[in-house]
């Protein structure tokens, strides 16, 4: 194992490492959901000077060597472009995470009441272990469409003063033939029901005796507070995830607790990078994308042409409309495909092969192939870029290590990285090491997420 790198730091480096890591807590509570992150990113980037790429396109403009735009596809992409010296055609640096994490969706049709109790159905997204989502408490994120194009935020369970929701477990007195299952069927997808309310609707309000009384009573408060009908379920897009801010972890402080670090422990840092860095040859860009979790498909993913098409815009605005430039300047590029790995760890450490595992406070990881067993749906980086990555790093005095994400045979897992690399560039995955990942509450290191955001200025730089 390497030298833990907080032996290393001197008192400015630690200074910036807190403010860093209080700013990606901040970020981490603000963004629970992929709306959530497009929205807190569009913030930030204006505050650094940022316009919006269709205003721009709109005003007639060119574009020119330090303009910076952004872009963003459904409230669910965004993508942050600095123009750079050189002209587009001949590549980017491209900094690419995913801001879709493992969570639990509601249904179309959720609502419904069981022997007096109110409960939204649910359709679980992503990987999960789904015994570890029961019995904690959960909040309710996301956005209601109502037939008139009007959209009504939804966030409740965050606020101290706010209720909470759960998913229950059998009582470990009665589960014994439970307790006998496999893990995968302990809790089963559709006993990951949300308990809503208990209460009845009160019949001095109502009345007349209700049939479904406590369901009425919760079609009645979000009619109150959302202006919704039991109809608008059907138009929105309502996500469960653990209640609660990102918390110190660890006596010393040294680690960060909190949901949905894969992998917006790299989206955050990636973004941090793109808008520190002013002046570069090459054009920067940060892209984050959705749907990762789930194959990378749909119209928000990473296999949509939304990040394509607004690369042809840049060149119609930078160099003049010309399709072959816009294969050049992907073909061109570089991408670090920002993304976790798994942190060694000790209490399982069957799983993991020593030598090719990341470990805490070592530094970014780099990760040359991902995929499963054989490689198979992996991007294999190459040994020339990897060459040029090592000596950007060590230039910059950036910590950094290389690893697998586990034993050979045991399994595996993909990122956005091989999707890029069809367009012909150089594509390598590089992050954060995580712990527990996938679970409600996953844990990284403070020295790491600073590694993470000093490699991904020193690569804008490439």
């Amino acid at each position: 194992m390497k030298q833990n790198i907080w032996t290393t730091y001197g008192e400015e480096q630690l200074k910036e490492l807190q403010q860093i890591t209080d700013l990606y807590k901040t970020c981490l509570d603000n963004g629970k959901t992929e709306r959530e992150c497009v929205e807190l990113g569009i913030r930030m980037a204006q505050d650094a000077g940022y316009r919006s790429l269709d205003e721009v396109r709109s005003s007639g403009t060119t574009l020119k060597p330090g303009d910076k735009v952004y872009a963003v596809n459904m409230d669910k992409m965004l993508a942050l472009f600095r123009i750079g010296e050189e002209p587009l055609s001949s590549g980017m640096n491209i900094l690419g995470a995913h801001i879709d994490s493992p969570r639990i969706d509601v249904k179309q049709n959720p609502l419904y009441e069981n022997e007096g109790l109110s409960y939204l159905d649910t359709h679980y997204y992503g990987g999960i272990k789904k015994y570890q989502w029961v019995a904690q408490p959960l909040a309710l994120h996301g956005v209601v469409v109502k037939k008139d194009g009007s959209v009504e935020k939804v966030s409740i369970g965050e606020g101290e003063d706010e209720p909470v929701f759960v998913i229950t477990d059998l009582l470990v007195h009665l589960a014994q033939e439970q307790l006998e299952k496999k893990a995968s069927k302990v809790i089963e997808g559709e006993k990951l029901d949300l308990l809503i309310g208990n209460r009845p609707l009160d019949k001095a309000v109502e009345g007349e005796e209700q049939k479904e009384a406590v369901k009425a009573n919760v079609l009645r408060l979000l009619k109150e507070k959302y202006n919704m009908g039991e109809e608008d379920f059907a138009s929105a897009e309502l996500e469960i995830v653990p209640a609660g801010k990102a918390r110190d972890c660890g006596i010393d402080r040294s680690m960060i607790l909190s949901y949905g670090q894969d992998d917006r422990v790299c989206a955050f840092t990636s973004l941090f990078a793109m808008l520190d860095v002013t002046e570069a040859k090459k054009t920067g860009c940060c892209l984050l994308v959705d749907k990762e979790e789930i194959g990378s498909v749909g119209a928000t993913g990473m296999h949509s042409r939304f990040f394509e098409n607004t690369v042809a815009e840049l060149v119609a605005m930078t160099e003049g409309e010309s399709e072959l430039k816009v294969r050049r300047s992907l073909a061109n590029s570089r991408m670090l495909s920002s993304d976790v790995s798994a942190a060694y760890d000790p209490m399982f450490a069957e799983a993991f092969e020593k030598r090719s595992s990341a470990f805490f406070a070592n530094g970014i990881t780099f990760n040359k192939f991902t995929g499963s067993r054989g490689k198979s749906g992996s991007n294999d980086a190459n040994a020339e870029y990897i060459a040029a990555l090592r000596k950007a790093m060590d230039d910059a005095g950036v910590a950094y290590q290389f690893a697998e994400l586990g034993r050979v045979d045991l399994g595996g897992g993909g990122t956005i990285a091989y999707i890029m690399a069809n367009y012909g560039m150089e594509v390598i995955d590089s992050g954060v090491a995580v712990l527990n990942m996938h679970a409600p509450y996953e844990v990284s290191s403070k020295a790491d997420v600073y590694e993470a955001v000093k490699g991904y200025r020193a690569f804008l730089k490439m």
